[in-house]
């Protein structure tokens, strides 16, 4: 099918292109920026004007909860949220039931999600059997069969012996490890930053060393072993910092981190809101400042969702009693235009860490909008005003704290392969 997508910003950060233009879509790929290519009849015209048009959105965490935690949410319920935000690309843990460490499981997400033709959803494999943190997951044969990275989650690797077999055997074989630092010990038992807050709310904190104890060791074993890595979900300046420091040095590492942590910090859990209860935890004021000032000089290469969903019953309870985590499939571009709003970053700045640079850090072909790759492809209102409502949200889970919240920037169209999968209008 030939579309044509008229009149739009197009943007693409990996080409260095921001004009007012037209974009072609042929077979399933670009086909041009600008001109039309000789021979092309458009069967489909979609209306850009005032609207931006992107490279379809790559979200570096998203838990899609399927296979094992349907009550929480579908691989149809979250593709969908996910192209309802211009997500065309997500990557989930290996946290399913069962876990992500045999190529049945990988290859079911994948035939799971090219059945229903929303979003992509490209697993994580377990970086050990179980996620339990003992024997070495088969990490060659999970590659085979589309895991795109290897993962322990939040699980603990108690032994550095372990964690460095680990790490030598996907330098090996050139695999990607993402890790998502957290020492458990220090960790337990805790539900919010510790701080003053948690001090005055009498809830149980949890320090900053849990995660920069984690990315110190992580980074130790990566300078011995030459492994590629990546650290999602930071959440301390400290952490970010050390990754920069370790990137100067000539470590194959990168980082991201979850854009609430760039817009709250722990003084949002006063009310005692369970939708603010996440792990990791939000983190105080000068973390966030840090967390900011480490994405506009590039410390930080890529923002993602962190997409968690729950149902009602998880978080209906006192807080500490509640499940950790939010949902952020189609609120993290109207979040994180608020970046662009609050003067941190211009336009085009912020979607490269969207696009171009998670999919180089993944090894993905996708993320831009060069004739001949793939079209995936995001067009959005930057000025439109709306409210996400549990009636309108696609997500299966609601809990967020930006529900019945005025967002701005919207989501008119998504394509995904060359074939329109989202239309708001």
């Amino acid at each position: 099918m030939n579309i044509k997508i008229q009149g739009g910003r197009v943007i693409d950060p990996a080409q260095q292109i921001d004009q007012v233009t037209d974009l072609y879509i042929s077979g399933g790929e670009i086909a041009a920026i600008g001109n039309k290519p000789t021979g092309f009849n458009a069967d489909q015209v979609i209306d850009a004007n005032g609207r931006v048009v992107s490279p379809g959105f790559i979200d570096m965490c998203a838990h899609v909860r399927e296979p094992g935690y349907t009550i929480k949410g579908t691989i149809a319920s979250e593709t969908q949220a996910a192209v309802a935000g211009g997500i065309t690309t997500m990557i989930t843990p290996p946290t399913t039931k069962p876990v992500i460490d045999t190529t049945a499981v990988a290859e079911l997400i994948l035939e799971r999600c090219e059945d229903l033709g929303k979003a992509k959803v490209l697993p994580m494999g377990a970086l050990t059997q179980g996620l339990e943190g003992q024997m070495l997951a088969p990490m060659h044969g999970l590659a085979s069969s589309g895991c795109i990275a290897f993962s322990n989650a939040r699980e603990p690797i108690a032994s550095s012996l372990i964690l460095m077999r680990c790490l030598e055997y996907a330098a090996t074989h050139d695999l990607l490890v993402q890790f998502q630092p957290q020492d458990a010990s220090l960790t337990a038992g805790g539900h919010m930053h510790e701080d003053t807050t948690s001090t005055r709310l009498g809830l149980n904190g949890i320090p900053e060393a849990a995660e920069t104890i984690e990315v110190a060791r992580a980074l130790t074993l990566i300078e011995q072993t030459g492994a590629r890595a990546h650290f999602g979900q930071l959440s301390c300046e400290r952490s970010v910092r050390m990754v920069m420091d370790a990137r100067e040095r000539g470590l194959n590492v990168s980082a991201d981190v979850a854009i609430h942590h760039l817009l709250l910090t722990d003084e949002n859990v006063n009310g005692f809101n369970s939708d603010f209860h996440l792990i990791p935890p939000l983190r105080s004021q000068l973390d966030r400042a840090g967390l900011r000032q480490a994405l506009i000089a590039d410390g930080i290469q890529a923002l993602c969702s962190d997409h968690q969903p729950h149902e009602a019953a998880a978080k209906d309870a006192p807080f500490a009693a509640t499940e950790p985590g939010m949902t952020g499939l189609e609120t993290l571009l109207p979040l994180s235009l608020m970046l662009v709003d609050q003067g941190l970053l211009e336009l085009p700045q912020l979607l490269e860490k969207l696009t171009s640079q998670p999919a180089k850090i993944l090894g993905l072909d996708n993320g831009t909008l060069q004739p001949g790759t793939v079209a995936d492809v995001c067009i959005f209102d930057p000025e439109s005003k709306w409210t996400l409502t549990e009636d309108t949200s696609f997500s299966k889970g609601k809990n967020t704290p930006f529900m019945d919240f005025e967002l701005k920037g919207q989501v008119t169209h998504t394509l995904v392969n060359g074939t329109l999968v989202y239309s708001r209008d």
